[in-house]
């Protein structure tokens, strides 16, 4: 397949690592690929600005040379607030422009506050919620903030989504995201802004940086239907499901990577989606 496209858009959890390790023949994908002329973008649901994860990666073991470029949905946060805060200082609202946020997530995700440009204060005395996950994603349940989130949605603040993920495959552990905190708030009558998959905006900010690929030239590579999948029929491009995901369970994947058509079928078909193929993994 990799002959029919011009374009591989790859998601990174659940894809090519596991937030702990890189999976095995994924970077030598990246590098086939590469090595065959196609440009390789990645797109993720991070909550962190693109820089922060392209650390990471290196860390991980993905050299900046196995991709032509990064793309975070804490990028795409942080950009929209961040322009948003400087036409409201144009227009005159000068320092009062600066939003005051509530952060709900953990210490890490403080790279996308910071390019935010707007003040954190308590809940009491924001404006909006920046949600970039959970304080505490390995004990904690979105339910855990019933009382945080009540106040907040009485008080009508809205929240932004940094990551629109419910859940991440970590080190072979299910952990709650962001997404899960937004749907939750929403539940109790909040309202939520979301960037990244499965929402067009980024697919759009992706495509304006290659615009002489077409979009029939061009697939989506991800674990997640919700997200990975829904997006790139959402944005007229193909896809290609790895079943090794958040979703390995479901499929019933075997060690051995045998995956079962009717499994397959079903869960895609319940998630309303019809990806191109299946993968196991990301592998040549």
């Amino acid at each position: 397949m990799a002959e029919d496209y011009d374009l591989f858009i790859l998601d990174l959890w659940g894809v090519v690592h596991d937030g702990v390790t890189v999976y095995p023949g994924a970077a030598n994908c990246l590098r086939r690929l590469r090595r065959g002329g196609a440009r390789v973008v990645l797109l993720s649901n991070a909550p962190r600005p693109s820089a922060s994860v392209a650390l990471h990666l290196v860390e991980l073991g993905v050299a900046g040379d196995m991709y032509d470029w990064l793309l975070t949905s804490g990028e795409a946060t942080a950009s929209t607030i961040a322009a948003d805060t400087i036409a409201s200082g144009a227009s005159g609202a000068g320092a009062d422009a600066r939003p005051a946020y509530f952060h709900l997530g953990p210490e890490r995700s403080r790279p996308t506050l910071d390019a935010c440009g707007g003040q954190e204060v308590a809940i009491e005395a924001a404006e909006m919620i920046i949600c970039t996950g959970l304080f505490d994603d390995e004990t904690e349940q979105a339910e855990d903030y019933r009382d945080l989130l009540s106040l907040a949605a009485a008080r009508d603040l809205p929240m932004v989504c940094a990551n629109p993920d419910v859940v991440v495959n970590r080190g072979g552990q299910i952990i709650p995201c962001a997404g899960a905190v937004a749907a939750f708030y929403e539940e109790l009558g909040g309202t939520v802004q979301r960037f990244g998959k499965p929402f067009p905006d980024i697919f759009d900010r992706l495509f304006a940086e290659s615009p002489e690929i077409p979009r029939s030239r061009a697939v989506m590579i991800g674990d997640a239907l919700a997200t990975d999948i829904r997006g790139a029929r959402q944005a007229g491009i193909d896809a290609i499901w790895i079943g090794g995901g958040i979703h390995a369970e479901a499929l019933a994947l075997g060690p051995d990577g045998q995956l079962d058509q009717d499994k397959v079928h079903g869960v895609a078909a319940q998630a309303g989606e019809r990806p191109k193929a299946i993968l196991p993994w990301l592998q040549w």
